[in-house]
């Protein structure tokens, strides 16, 4: 039987990193990312996709540069 070989590099990419603090923070603060909106949550719109994953990949990149 053949072991398969599974390449954990690209699931760290600081981009898929940033995707996933997106989710993170998209459920913290009751967005949804998809789907209808429930009576506690909100869509979340393009700018603040944008806006927060940008945030979240300077903050993977250079966590130095996050004011305090």
């Amino acid at each position: 039987m053949s072991e398969q070989v599974t390449d954990h590099a690209a699931d760290e990419s600081p981009e898929n990193v940033a995707y996933r603090l997106l989710v993170l923070i998209a459920d913290l603060e009751n967005k949804t990312l998809h789907g209808n909106p429930s009576k506690d949550r909100t869509n979340a719109d393009r700018q603040w996709i944008l806006d927060t994953y940008a945030e979240c990949l300077r903050a993977i990149r250079a966590p130095e540069d996050r004011k305090g």
